[in-house]
C-alpha cells in the first residue's frame, strides 16, 4: 500500500538511505578478494499466498515471480549503494486495501548476505527519520518487534505514517537469512500499529525464510 508520499519525496528518501550503502561495494585496503562461495544450484523459494497475515475480509492473491527490485520497498529500501545481486520478488494483493511484497537477494558468499541483511534492517530501523526528514507533512514512527530463530535470524519492524491531510499507513517490514540469501517481506494497508496483525506477519516471516531452500 503506497503511504501517499510524493515522488520527489521518495527519490529524496532513496538516495539519502543509501548514500552509507556504498560501502558495501568498497574492498578494505590492501583486502585480498575472496573466492566467491559456489553457487546453490537452487533457486530460492517463495511464498504462496496462504501464507500471508489472513484478511479479515478478502483472500489474498499471488502474482508470478519476477526479476529485479520492487518498487514497493524503495521507500525504504533500496538497490543503491549495493552489488549488482539476483533480486527477485513477488507482489501480492487483496480485493481491499492490503498489498504485500517479498524481495530475495542472492549474495556472492554468506559474509556478503550478513552484511547485506544488517544494511537492510539498518535502513528499515531508520526509515521513519528519513521520512520526517524529506517530508515535512508526513509524521512517522517506527517500532521494533524483535528477532525470530529461523536459519540465520530475522527480525521483524513496523512502520506508520500519518499525512498532514489524514492519510494513514501501517507496514510490517522483515529481514531474513538463510546463508547466502537474504529476504525481505513488506506487508502494508491503511491503518495504525493497532491494525497490524503482527503474530501472524511473525509467522509469515518464519514461512518465508524457512521456505527459501
Amino acid at each position: 500500500m503506497s503511504l501517499h508520499l510524493p515522488a520527489s519525496a521518495l527519490r529524496a528518501l532513496t538516495v539519502a538511505a543509501f548514500a552509507a550503502g556504498a560501502i558495501l561495494t568498497a574492498p578494505a585496503a590492501g583486502a585480498t578478494p575472496k573466492a566467491a562461495e559456489p553457487a546453490s544450484a537452487a533457486t530460492p523459494a517463495f511464498l504462496s499466498a496462504s501464507q500471508l497475515p489472513p484478511h479479515p475480509a478478502s483472500s489474498w492473491t499471488a502474482g508470478p515471480v519476477t526479476d529485479g527490485f520492487p518498487d514497493e520497498l524503495g521507500m525504504c529500501v533500496s538497490t543503491e549503494g549495493v552489488p549488482g545481486y539476483d533480486y527477485r520478488h513477488r507482489r501480492f494483493w487483496t480485493d481491499l486495501d492490503a498489498g504485500a511484497v517479498q524481495l530475495t537477494v542472492v549474495a556472492g558468499t554468506s559474509a556478503q548476505a550478513k552484511v547485506l541483511a544488517q544494511h537492510y534492517d539498518d535502513l528499515i530501523r531508520t526509515c521513519a527519520d528519513r521520512i520526517e526528514e524529506s517530508s515535512p507533512d508526513v509524521e512517522a514512527e517506527g517500532r521494533s518487534y524483535g528477532t525470530l530463530p529461523v536459519e540465520e535470524g530475522a527480525r521483524v519492524r513496523g512502520l506508520h505514517t500519518e499525512t498532514s491531510w489524514g492519510a494513514t499507513d501501517i507496514a510490517l517490514l522483515s529481514v531474513g537469512r538463510d546463508g547466502r540469501t537474504v529476504t525481505v517481506v513488506r506487508w502494508g494497508q491503511m491503518g495504525d500499529f493497532q491494525d497490524a496483525p503482527v503474530a501472524a506477519f511473525k509467522k509469515t516471516t518464519r514461512t518465508a525464510v524457512a521456505k527459501l531452500y
